[in-house]
């Protein structure tokens, strides 16, 4: 064998005679003995939450549902242009479609207020600093979707790009997507901070 094919056999197989290294501190997830782990703290949560009821289907459905359908309308719209004929023009459309996300948004909101007030609520959820923890949250996520707003404009915000809509130049700001972390941060504040 040359020089160089014995090197790359070397490259191949660098461990040849040494035990196999484990993947991980454990061996591997296949190692750990799940009989042994406590979940007593997991329990208590599943219990606080009722699937069965049916504002909370109703709030996951809304949940689900809102992003599938604008999402499947800007490429159903982007491919066809059917609503830009529809209604004339593509700002129209774009803002046709951005008013049904508002009240989609909307609904999704309200039913989400309804299922959490039907739902249980751990006790840690009641400190003070959770609830201020929950203010400050929804003031950095309003901060995020408001600047982002402003960068991108309504047509920018509401899919105009699927529309032909499009700006001058890519708007680059902070993350990908400012304004779903905005919409995450507000959410998850609210959580924290409603009694």
């Amino acid at each position: 064998m040359s020089g160089r094919g014995a090197a790359a056999e070397r490259n191949i197989n660098p461990a040849a005679g040494q035990r196999p290294l484990p993947l991980d501190c454990c061996g591997g997830l296949n190692n750990v003995d799940y009989s042994k782990m406590d979940l007593k703290p997991l329990d208590e949560f599943l219990k606080l939450i009722n699937i069965r009821d049916s504002s909370f289907c109703i709030a996951v459905i809304a949940i689900i549902f809102n992003p599938v359908f604008w999402n499947v309308v800007a490429r159903w719209e982007h491919s066809t242009r059917k609503l830009t004929r529809l209604f004339g023009s593509p700002y129209v459309a774009c803002y046709c479609l951005a008013f049904v996300i508002i009240l989609l948004n909307v609904y999704r909101s309200h039913s989400m207020t309804v299922a959490m007030k039907a739902q249980g609520r751990l006790e840690m959820m009641d400190r003070t600093v959770v609830f201020y923890t929950g203010v400050v949250l929804i003031v950095l996520g309003t901060l995020l979707v408001v600047s982002s707003f402003l960068a991108l404009g309504f047509t920018g915000t509401f899919l105009g790009d699927y529309f032909g809509v499009l700006m001058d130049e890519k708007v680059t700001f902070l993350r990908n997507r400012p304004i779903s972390s905005g919409l995450g941060t507000v959410g998850f504040g609210i959580l924290c901070s409603t009694h």
